[in-house]
């Protein structure tokens, strides 16, 4: 009967609150079998990614002053976080990204805005940061020429590797090469299946954001990956 009530409870709280899933309203990116790496064959005018190698081409640095966040949800509501410390470069040349950039994130750099939620990512239940300390995304292929493009890469996370597809606004400038983008992923998909309580379900579907900055120059102890 209490558990009966408290599920009401919730259900009203959630009416009257609109506890709305995030995620309906940005694109969801289906996981799949990992793709291969080699950069896609060049001279297609609508293609970001030239055929290079990783070296050819200028270097850039994500900076430190770049984020990486995302929103995860219950029937009651909603948590924003992200992760602190992250790391990778990026080459161009003539107007595309070259090669097969990697971007590492260090899951002991999470964080949430409520501190006991922080250490409850850091647990076996989600990340379990002790055994998979770093994941990382390696873009396959950037398509499109105008304002919105489409980044496909491989997402290594909690030890299982998918390959993901997102748009996103990629800028590419002799002083600078920005990307922004937002989008959904489902955490299942990676093994992460800690359903939450049995009142307060926890949501498949977690909305990432990413704006990254990255310039010419070297890496500066911020913009490196943490021992």
């Amino acid at each position: 009967m209490k558990k009966n009530f408290a599920f009401l409870a919730t259900l009203s709280v959630c009416f009257l609150a609109g506890c709305s899933d995030p995620a309906d309203s940005v694109p969801k990116s289906s996981a799949s079998d990992p793709a291969k790496t080699a950069a896609p064959s060049g001279g297609a005018s609508d293609s970001s990614v030239a055929a290079a190698p990783a070296q050819s081409g200028k270097s850039y640095v994500i900076r430190s002053e770049s984020t990486v966040g995302f929103t995860g949800s219950k029937v009651t509501g909603s948590h924003n976080g992200g992760f602190k410390n992250f790391a990778g470069t990026l080459t161009s040349q003539d107007g595309k990204i070259t090669g097969s950039p990697e971007i590492k994130i260090g899951m002991n750099s999470i964080w949430a805005d409520n501190d006991r939620l922080t250490g409850h990512l850091k647990s076996p239940d989600f990340f379990d940061v002790a055994k998979f300390p770093v994941s990382t995304f390696t873009v396959t292929s950037i398509e499109g020429s105008g304002p919105t493009n489409r980044v496909s890469g491989n997402l290594e996370l909690h030890g299982v590797s998918k390959a993901i597809s997102f748009p996103a606004a990629v800028q590419i400038a002799d002083d600078a090469i920005t990307v922004k983008a937002t989008f959904a992923i489902n955490r299942r998909q990676w093994n992460i299946n800690y359903s939450g309580k049995a009142n307060d379900l926890i949501r498949d579907n977690v909305v990432i954001r990413l704006d990254l900055k990255a310039t010419p120059g070297a890496a500066r102890p911020e913009d490196q990956l943490a021992n």
